[in-house]
């Protein structure tokens, strides 16, 4: 793992979380985490070619319901060009509405994927989820599509979960799961994916194990650790 991009991750939430104080008593908000993980999965995939990866986030929200988010994680080498190079570090910028509709809660946003110093990798999504708290029990939906691009070769990219979490007041623990389903330029033939896992809270400290797989690359545990800022 690079020194640089190490520094990269540190200094994205070192120089944000002290605003946090600043916006309490106005209509803005600021939340931020950073942590590590075993394996960087995403969708199914290990984007850290099985290794760990450190990862930060920062959200900043306005109370009607606009927010912004960014979050960078290491990853294995991706996008090597001509000269050799590609990226090591993801990073992934969102801009979205969260709220409630109907009775249901209810999240839009458009992400933009940038991997630095990777050719022609950078492809932007637009995702949208609605979901439902009953008691300790959540659920989610929803969809993520990316249009024809130059980083999709051109061809569109459909994405669809569906999830479930369940959180008793008398538990020490949440256990959660979640199922997706793939198709177009990142997986040509359709892929599906699945996740079962559990957390527990430390106060600010969030640990967490959870079994990774799908039917396009072997499932592994991946164990993560984050702290709230």
């Amino acid at each position: 793992m690079r020194p640089a991009m190490i520094k990269a991750i540190i200094i994205s939430i070192v120089l944000l979380a002290p605003i946090s104080p600043a916006l309490a008593q106005s209509p803005w908000s600021l939340d931020a985490t950073a942590g590590v993980v075993s394996d960087y999965r995403y969708r199914g995939y290990s984007l850290s070619n099985g290794d760990p990866a450190l990862q930060a986030g920062v959200t900043v929200g306005h109370t009607s319901g606009f927010y912004g988010d960014a979050f960078v994680s290491s990853i294995d080498e991706y996008g090597i060009g001509d000269d050799g190079d590609g990226a090591d570090i993801e990073v992934t910028g969102s801009f979205g509405w969260a709220g409630m509709l109907a009775g249901f809660d209810v999240d839009a946003a458009v992400s933009a994927y940038r991997y630095p110093d990777g050719d022609d990798v950078n492809y932007l999504e637009a995702p949208v989820q609605i979901g439902q708290t009953v008691g300790p029990l959540t659920w989610t939906v929803g969809v993520a599509y990316a249009p024809a691009q130059d980083a999709l070769s051109d061809e569109d990219n459909r994405y669809g979960w569906a999830g479930l979490a369940y959180a008793p007041d008398g538990w020490p623990i949440s256990v959660s799961g979640t199922v997706g389903y793939e198709d177009g330029a990142f997986a040509p033939d359709g892929k599906s994916d699945w996740a079962v896992g559990a957390e527990r809270d430390f106060g600010p400290a969030t640990l967490a194990l959870t079994w990774i797989d799908s039917d396009v690359d072997a499932g592994a545990f991946v164990a993560s650790a984050f702290v709230k800022f």
